[in-house]
């Protein structure tokens, strides 16, 4: 049980129809860091958070519960247990994930996996029906409820990320990670888009500019505060914009871009810091680096 003196950490319950996404939403919640646990039993929901509590959950956002849905006894009990865990000091957020009939009947075919509740005689329409039957008390008492039936995992993802990632940190769910690299050391393999600054003006080139990198304001005015580097800058913005707004979109959870130039300390490094605020102006979730900002 929680402490008084110890806030309860946030506490994600998924349930719902077997073949309606449950799986995906889990791996959708750990890859945004939350601790996940799949298939476990209702009734051990409130036993395994109070575990928890006592280990060492830094750096997850919380603890995402993916409930096995195989027990007679789900519809009775879980009312019971969603009232002990409050009782014991958390506030669980259910979210029940459901399909049309003829959508999981056609997406258990197509992967010719069988439904938990096929076997002893009972064929998949029939195990579709007493599991809907069985789930009705966690879908009338859940918080969210998601019809599936017309989404992709993409969609899925980008549903959970919009609702959970706006809580934290009101930023967008892609994760967008820029840097700047100088080619003539080694070009980042991890990049998924590269741009080629070497048309830029070089302040390497100036004997008074050299000694400073693209964070000083001196090469920032000679990279950048002329027409071709404004123009650019603004195609570039454009550009990034409506790409990473479609990648959002479609599910995309992370992309890198790199920013070259020679050594990796002047153009590129202008570049990447322009890129950054204004990637965090337009609320996107940003991270930076530069790689080669200190070599030669």
């Amino acid at each position: 049980m929680t402490s008084a003196s110890q806030p309860a950490i946030p506490v994600i319950i998924v349930a719902g129809l077997s073949g309606a996404g449950k799986s995906s939403a889990l791996k959708v919640f750990e890859d945004m860091v939350y601790y996940t646990i799949d298939g476990l039993p209702v009734s051990m929901a409130p036993q395994i958070m109070d575990v928890l509590t006592g280990c060492s959950l830094e750096g997850y956002k919380g603890v995402v519960l993916g409930l096995d849905v195989r027990q007679c006894t789900l519809k009775s009990e879980w009312s019971e247990i969603i009232q002990t865990l409050i009782a014991n000091g958390y506030s669980p957020t259910v979210i029940f994930l459901e399909s049309r009939a003829d959508v999981i009947l056609r997406r258990y075919k197509e992967t010719r996996r069988p439904h938990p509740f096929e076997g002893n005689g009972i064929g998949l329409e029939q195990a579709m029906t007493n599991e809907r039957m069985l789930m009705t008390a966690a879908r009338a008492e859940a918080d969210f409820v998601f019809d599936t039936s017309e989404y992709s995992i993409h969609d899925l993802r980008r549903v959970l990320q919009r609702r959970w990632q706006s809580e934290e940190n009101d930023a967008k769910g892609l994760k967008v990670h820029i840097m700047s690299f100088g080619f003539k050391h080694s070009t980042p393999s991890e990049a998924d888009m590269i741009f080629d600054l070497r048309f830029l003006p070089n302040p390497y080139h100036d004997h008074t500019l050299r000694q400073y990198s693209g964070q000083d304001t001196p090469v920032v005015e000679y990279v950048l505060e002329n027409s071709m580097g404004q123009t650019y800058l603004k195609k570039l913005e454009d550009l990034l914009h409506f790409t990473l707004l479609q990648m959002e979109k479609e599910g995309r959870y992370r992309i890198t871009i790199a920013f070259g130039c020679t050594g990796g300390r002047h153009r590129s490094v202008a570049v990447t810091e322009a890129i950054y605020k204004f990637l965090k102006k337009s609320d996107f979730a940003v991270s930076k680096e530069h790689r080669h900002i200190t070599l030669a």
